[in-house]
Order: structure tokens, then C-alpha cells, then sequence
């Protein structure tokens, strides 16, 4: 289902909210608004979203009929509610927490904004890679009924799988993320720290292949029950 051409604005400055606005400019939709960028990451979002001027968040709810909050998960609340006079019947607002449904929205709604949940399952690095990862990964959403066809729609024009994330499972969902994301991170560090210690140089690119192959064959496995010999590793 191919959306028509929507005028988007960004309000604040996550990662995944630059790189999603991007991802739609490129799907044909127009990014026009972001929200006034510290001095140091100006020339950056120049270079990301060059058709988007930097507004007041009160003059992007005007200028957007697609507006993402691109902001912490703990702001999003007094967000959309600081905002609640400037919200438009009819307009969509996303956000992009993995814990929430898009029920946290009901300022926005209050005032006839449509309310849509879409929390990309991948890290954000700030770079062009992010594009192309999208097209790899899965997006959760939720929207009511009549506009979960909007958020899906929306997820495929990005490149990447719409999956349906129910109320009642968001917090499995987002700890789910978390911990892939941030042990991961903790693993993966720990271990080219002691590689650093035996003296191997280029720890990054020797550890590479045993994480991608452990990683690789624990998803071909998928959930089961971790034995303390599993973690000593293969004799």
C-alpha cells in the first residue's frame, strides 16, 4: 500500500528519528521541519535532511502532516502534552519506543491527531549504514485498528518488516531488545578487552568471526534453556 506524498517533521534529535525522516525522503515523502539542532550538529543534519528547515517543535506541528518524536522514551509524555495545543485532526504522530504502545499519545489524540507506534529493532550509528541496515530489519507497530494499515505501509516504504506489537506484549518486546542490544555491546567489548590484554593485535577483526558464528547458529537454535556447559564452549 503506497502512501501519498506526506510533508514530514522531526521533533528532536534521535538518532532513529533523523535516520527514519531520511529513509521516507527517500520513499518520495517530503522531510520539511526538524527541530533546532545544537551548533555542533548543524552541518550534520544539513548533510541528513538537506529540504528540512530548523523550526520551533510548535512550527513543525504546523508545517507536518507526519510528525515523528524523535525524542528519549522518558520525554515523550511531556512532549506530546507541551505540545497539546498545536496538534491537528487528522495528523499522524509517531513515535519510536520499543516499551509503548500508541495509546501514550492520547494528548495528541485529544486534540484529532492519529497515534501510531513504530520502534525500529536495530542500533542506530548516525551514519549511512543506517540505511541500508533498515532494509534488514524489523519494525514493531501498533496504531488503532483503522490506522494500523498506515503504520505497516509506512515500515515498507522504509524498506523494512512490519511486525504487530500488541499492548499487553511491549514490555517482553523491549526487554527483548534491550538485552540483545546491551549485552551484545557489554560481550563483545569484554571480550576484545582480554584479547587486548594477550597481546593479539586487531582484536576486533580476530573476534569478528566467532561472535558472527555464535550469533549465527543461537538464532538457528532459537529460545532454549542455557546449561553451564553450554558456556564453556566446544572441547
Amino acid at each position: 500500500m503506497k502512501q501519498g506524498r506526506l510533508s514530514i517533521g522531526v521533533v528532536g534529535q534521535e538518532l532513529s528519528g533523523i535516520a527514519m525522516a531520511q529513509a521516507l525522503s527517500q520513499a518520495g515523502h517530503m522531510v520539511v521541519a526538524v527541530s533546532k539542532a545544537p551548533l555542533e550538529n548543524e552541518d550534520n543534519l544539513d548533510v541528513l535532511l538537506p529540504t528540512a528547515k530548523k523550526l520551533s517543535d510548535e512550527e513543525i506541528l504546523a508545517a507536518a502532516d507526519l510528525v515523528l518524536l524523535s525524542v528519549p522514551a522518558t520525554e515523550i509524555t511531556s512532549t506530546v502534552e507541551r505540545l497539546s495545543d498545536s496538534w491537528r485532526k487528522g495528523q499522524l504522530v509517531v513515535h519510536l519506543a520499543a516499551e509503548f504502545d500508541h495509546e501514550i499519545l492520547e494528548a495528541a489524540v485529544a486534540s484529532g491527531a492519529i497515534p501510531l507506534a513504530i520502534h525500529p529493532a536495530m542500533r542506530f550509528t548516525g551514519t549511512s549504514l543506517d540505511i541500508n541496515r533498515m532494509k534488514e530489519s524489523f519494525f514493531a507497530v501498533s496504531a488503532p485498528l483503522v490506522a494500523l494499515p498506515i503504520a505497516q505501509a509506512l515500515v515498507i516504504e522504509m524498506g523494512a518488516e512490519p511486525i504487530i506489537i500488541e499492548a499487553s506484549a511491549r514490555a517482553s518486546y523491549a526487554e527483548a531488545i534491550a538485552v540483545a542490544s546491551n549485552f551484545s555491546a557489554m560481550i563483545v567489548n569484554q571480550a576484545i578487552g582480554l584479547l587486548e590484554q594477550a597481546g593479539v593485535a586487531n582484536p576486533a577483526l580476530v573476534i569478528a568471526p566467532v561472535i558472527e558464528s555464535s550469533v549465527d547458529q543461537a538464532l538457528s537454535k532459537g529460545h532454549r534453556q542455557i546449561l553451564p556447559e553450554d558456556l564453556i564452549g566446544d572441547s
